[in-house]
C-alpha cells in the first residue's frame, strides 16, 4: 500500500534520494530527509468518500503516511474533538474559534501519540525489537504506552527534573526510563551517542523522518471536522518546530489533492519566553535562530536548539505569518482562561498556545473576523505543579448548614 517512493533531502538541489531506511540526515549536506510521496497515484486511490467510510482514527489517512504495510500501532489513536469555542471567542473578541483538543488523545493524552504510532509502525516494518527516545515528557509517555501494547522493548531518556506526573506516566508501563542530569538538548545528544552502538530505533532520531509525518493527521482531521474546509488561521506551540511545519504541509496536501479549496491558510507559532529561539528569530528578522538554555514552566516545549527551527522560520516568513512568546505568569493565566471558558484542562504548552494567540489577536497579527483554530497538544493532568497557589482554593467548612450559609461567595 506504500505511496512513498524514497526519502529526499529537503536542502539539496537537486534533492539527494535515499532508500526507505532508518535515515534522518543527508550524507552530502546533513540536511533533514523527508518521505517523497507519489501524489499522482494517491490521487487515483484516495477520495473523500473512501476516507469517510473508514474508522475514526488517524489511520483513515494512511495513504499519506510513510508506512509500507497496514498500520500495526495506534489503531485507536487520533480523531480527537474539534470544539467550537464560543465562550472563549467572546472573551478574545473573535468571530469563529475552534479548539483541536489532543489532550484527550489515546493512549497517553497528547499529540505525541500520533507521531509515535507512525514511528513504531515503521520500526516494526524495519525489524526493530527495541525503540527509544529523548523526551521532555509527552513523547516519553507515548513511547512507553505504545511500545507496551506493541510488544516492543524501549529505553526512554528524559531530563531528571521533569514533572513528577510525567515521570510516573512513563514509568507505569514498566519500560526502561533513564533520567539524565541535563536539559533536553543534552539528553538528545546522549541518545545520538547511544544510537552509535545500538541497533535500536530512536523515534525522534533515526526514525524522525517517518515520526514527524504523524503530525500531519492533526491538520487532516481539522479540515474534515470543519466539513472539508481549510481554516484561515491556525496557532500551535513550538518545541522542535516540526508540528507547525507538518500541520501546514497537511493543508497543502489536501489542497493539491483537490479535497479542499485553497483559502490561504496561515499558521502561527507560539513559544514560552523562557525558551523562544524560533519566536525570537521571527521577531528580530534573523536568518536563523540562536540556541538558548531553557528556563520555563512549559517543560514540554523546553528545546533550546530546535531540530526543525529553521524550517519553521522559513515557513512562517514565506507565508507572512508570525510567532509570539509568553511569560510563565501568562501561561498560567491562559490555562485558567481555557478551563474557565471551555472546560478544557490543558497542560502548560496549551497555555502557551492560547496566551500567544491572545497577544497576536490584540496586536492585529490575527484577524478577529476569520476562522481560527488553536491546537491543544496535551492534558493538564500532566502539569499541575504550576497551578499550585495560582487557583482558587476550596471552601473548607464543618458539616453544618450554618457553616455553608456563612460562606462568602
Amino acid at each position: 500500500m506504500s505511496f512513498v517512493t524514497c526519502l529526499k533531502c529537503m536542502d539539496c538541489s537537486p534533492a539527494c534520494e535515499y532508500e526507505k531506511q532508518a535515515l534522518y540526515v543527508c550524507d552530502d549536506c546533513f540536511g533533514p530527509l523527508e518521505p517523497n510521496y507519489d501524489y499522482d497515484n494517491i490521487k487515483k486511490n484516495l477520495t473523500i468518500e473512501k476516507i469517510s467510510l473508514r474508522q475514526k482514527n488517524m489511520w483513515r489517512y494512511k495513504e499519506l503516511l510513510p508506512i509500507d504495510n497496514e498500520p500495526s500501532v495506534g489503531l485507536n489513536t487520533g480523531f480527537t474533538p474539534l470544539i467550537k469555542a464560543d465562550n472563549l471567542a467572546k472573551v478574545l473578541g473573535v468571530k469563529n474559534l475552534y479548539i483541536k483538543n489532543d489532550g484527550v488523545n489515546f493512549p497517553s493524552l497528547s499529540f505525541k501519540d500520533r507521531v509515535v504510532a507512525v514511528a513504531l509502525s515503521k520500526a516494526k516494518e524495519l525489524g526493530y525489537d527495541t525503540v527509544g527516545c529523548a523526551s521532555t515528557g509527552n513523547l516519553a509517555n507515548s513511547v512507553a504506552a505504545h511500545s507496551a501494547s506493541a510488544n516492543l522493548n524501549s529505553f526512554i531518556f528524559i531530563p531528571s527534573n521533569l514533572e513528577e506526573a510525567k515521570i510516573m506516566a512513563t514509568s507505569i508501563y514498566g519500560k526502561n526510563v533513564v533520567a539524565v542530569h541535563g536539559n533536553y538538548d543534552e539528553v538528545n545528544r546522549l541518545c545520538t551517542e547511544v544510537l552509535g552502538s545500538k541497533k535500536w530505533g530512536f523515534v525522534n532520531i533515526n526514525l524522525r523522518t517517518y515520526y514527524a509525518e504523524g503530525s500531519k493527521t492533526v491538520g487532516y482531521e481539522i479540515i474534515e471536522q470543519l466539513g472539508w474546509k481549510a481554516p484561515k488561521n491556525i496557532v500551535c506551540c513550538m518545541a522542535s518546530g516540526s508540528l507547525l511545519t507538518k500541520i501546514y504541509k497537511s493543508v497543502q496536501e489536501f489542497v493539491n489533492l483537490g479535497f479542499v479549496e485553497d483559502v490561504g491558510t496561515k499558521i502561527y507559532g507560539a513559544q514560552a519566553s523562557g525558551c523562544s529561539p524560533i519566536s525570537t528569530a521571527i521577531k528580530n528578522d534573523w536568518e536563523t535562530f540562536k540556541p538558548v538554555k531553557p528556563d520555563t514552566i512549559a517543560k514540554s516545549l523546553a528545546i533550546g536548539n530546535p531540530a526543525d527551527g529553521l524550517n519553521a522560520i522559513n515557513l512562517m516568513r514565506g507565508i507572512n505569518s508570525y510567532s509570539e512568546e509568553v511569560t510563565d505568569e501568562e501561561i498560567v493565566e491562559a490555562m485558567k482562561l481555557l478551563a474557565e471558558t471551555e472546560g478544557i484542562f490543558t497542560e502548560t504548552a496549551g497555555g502557551v498556545t492560547l496566551g500567544c494567540a491572545k497577544k497576536m489577536i490584540e496586536n492585529g497579527q490575527i484577524s478577529r473576523d476569520e476562522d481560527l483554530v488553536l491546537i491543544i497538544t496535551g492534558n493538564g493532568l500532566k502539569t499541575q505543579d504550576p497551578l499550585v497557589g495560582n487557583i482558587k482554593s476550596p471552601y473548607t467548612i464543618n458539616p453544618k448548614l450554618e457553616d455553608f450559609d456563612n460562606i462568602q461567595y
